[in-house]
C-alpha cells in the first residue's frame, strides 16, 4: 500500500499547482504558444473491482480525444499506456483534427508504452521505471509550459507529477473524498439538489444493515435497496437487495443481517467476502431503488480551471439499466430535453458550492425518473480539457 504524501511533499505539489494556475491563463489563451501535454490515463482505482469490468484495458484509450490538442500547432502531447495503441487508432484521431496535415500531428506526438499488461495502475508501472520516467523527461523540453492529465488523480499520480517536476491539471488527491459516493450524496444534499433517499459512510455489514432499517422506516412501501461502493464505478460496485417480504420493523434487523450475504452483485464474480471486505477499506452507501420501465440519466460535463472558473461543457441522456439501474446501456446528446434542462440549471446552481470545496476538473451525472432529477454523483478527480475536441461517440461504458 501506497504510504501517505509527507509534509514536504503536500508543499512541493501545493508549489507546482499554483505555479500551474499563474500560468495557465497566459498559456491557454494563446493557441500559438508551446506547450508539453503529458496524458497519463491511469485508472488508480481499486484493482480487484476493476478487474470485474470486462475490456477495462481498453479504458486507457478513453483519454485519447485529447489528441485534438494538436490542432494547436506548437502543442507536443506525450501519451503513456500500459501496452502500445494500434497505429490505426492513432491515425483515426489525427484525422478529425481541422486543418492539420496527419503527419505534421504526427511529429508533436509522443506514444509511450510500459509493455505491461498486468493488472496494475498504470502509474504504479511508470514509477517503477526510472529509463521510462527518463524517456518522459526528455520529451518535455521545458516544464514550465507544461502538465499532466490523468485520468484519475491519486497518491500515484501526486508522486508521479513530483518526479517530473509538472503540475496536475486536476484535483489534489486530499479532495479524492468529495468524489466517493459518500461525499457526492454530501455534496448534493449542501448544494440542495434531489437525491435518493440513503445513507452515507457505511464501514461494514453492521452499518448496512442499520441504515436500510432506517430507510425503511423512512419509505415503508420501499420493494428494493442499492449498497455501493464508495470508490465503485460502471455500476460494478453496486448489490441490490430485494425488500419483498421484509418483516416489519421488529424483527427486521435479523432478516436484513441473513439476505445481507445474499444480495445481487452488479459485478460478475463478485462475492459477498470480497464485497465485505471493500465495504470496509473504502465505505459505502445506502440508497432507495428508483423504479422504472426506462430511466434516463442526464450528464453534464464541467471544467473548473486551475483558477477556479467554472464552465459546462456539455449535457447528455443516458439509458440506464443492469440490476442497480446504473449501468449506462446508451447514450444520445439532446440539448433540448426536458430532464437535460432541469439538470443544466442544478449544475449551474452548484457552480459557487464546487469552487468554494476547490474542486478542479470537475464532472457531474445525475439519473432521473419521470423528468425530475434525483441521484448524482461527482467526479471530481478526472480531467477534462474542454478546448480539445468536439463530441466524439464512443462505445464505451460511462462510469
Amino acid at each position: 500500500m501506497l504510504a501517505p504524501a509527507t509534509p514536504e511533499e503536500r508543499e512541493r505539489f501545493r508549489f507546482l499547482q499554483e505555479r500551474f494556475a499563474q500560468s495557465y491563463t497566459e498559456i491557454f489563451d494563446d493557441a500559438k504558444l508551446p506547450r508539453s501535454v503529458l496524458i497519463v490515463p491511469s485508472l488508480s482505482l481499486d484493482q480487484q473491482v476493476m478487474a470485474k469490468i470486462s475490456g477495462v484495458h481498453h479504458y486507457e484509450e478513453r483519454l485519447l480525444c485529447l489528441l485534438l490538442l494538436l490542432r494547436m500547432p506548437r502543442t507536443r502531447v506525450i501519451y503513456v499506456t500500459s501496452t502500445p495503441i494500434h497505429e490505426s487508432i492513432i491515425d483515426y484521431y489525427l484525422h478529425l483534427l481541422p486543418g492539420v496535415p496527419g503527419q505534421h500531428a504526427r511529429g508533436r506526438l509522443i506514444l509511450l508504452s510500459c509493455d505491461d499488461a498486468s493488472p496494475i495502475a498504470l502509474t504504479s508501472k511508470i514509477l517503477s521505471r526510472p529509463r521510462l520516467i527518463e524517456r518522459i523527461k526528455q520529451a518535455i523540453p521545458d516544464t514550465g509550459s507544461a502538465h499532466m492529465t490523468c485520468f484519475t488523480v491519486s497518491e500515484l499520480e501526486r508522486r508521479l507529477a513530483l518526479r517530473l517536476d509538472l503540475p496536475i491539471y486536476g484535483c489534489d488527491p486530499s479532495l479524492a473524498y468529495w468524489g466517493t459516493k459518500s461525499g457526492s450524496r454530501k455534496v448534493f444534499r449542501e448544494a440542495g439538489i434531489d437525491h435518493p433517499a440513503g445513507f452515507e459512510d457505511l464501514a461494514d455489514p453492521v452499518n448496512v444493515a442499520d441504515a436500510l432499517v432506517e430507510l425503511k422506516a423512512k419509505k415503508p412501501r420501499l420493494r428494493k435497496a442499492v449498497v455501493k461502493l464508495n470508490e465503485g464505478f460502471s455500476g460494478e460496485g453496486n448489490a441490490l437487495l430485494d425488500l419483498e417480504g421484509a418483516p416489519e420493523r421488529g424483527s427486521l434487523m435479523p432478516w436484513l443481517r441473513a439476505r445481507l450475504p445474499h444480495l445481487a452483485f452488479e459485478a460478475k464474480g463478485m462475492t459477498w467476502e470480497t464485497f465485505q471486505e471493500k465495504l470496509g477499506s473504502m465505505g459505502g452507501i445506502v440508497e432507495e431503488f428508483v423504479p422504472g420501465q426506462v430511466k434516463e440519466s442526464p450528464s453534464a460535463q464541467l471544467r473548473v480551471d486551475p483558477n477556479g472558473r467554472v464552465e459546462v461543457i456539455s449535457t447528455h441522456d443516458q439509458v440506464l439499466g443492469g440490476r442497480s439501474g446504473q449501468i449506462f446501456l446508451a447514450a444520445g446528446f439532446r440539448r433540448r430535453s426536458p430532464i437535460g434542462s432541469i439538470f443544466r440549471k442544478r449544475v449551474c446552481k452548484q457552480r459557487s458550492y464546487w469552487r468554494a470545496k476547490g474542486l478542479s476538473a470537475v464532472s457531474a451525472s445525475t439519473s432521473s425518473q419521470s423528468k425530475k432529477a434525483i441521484a448524482g454523483a461527482i467526479w471530481q478527480s478526472r480531467s477534462i480539457c474542454a478546448r480539445a475536441a468536439p463530441p466524439i461517440p464512443s462505445r464505451c461504458c460511462s462510469f
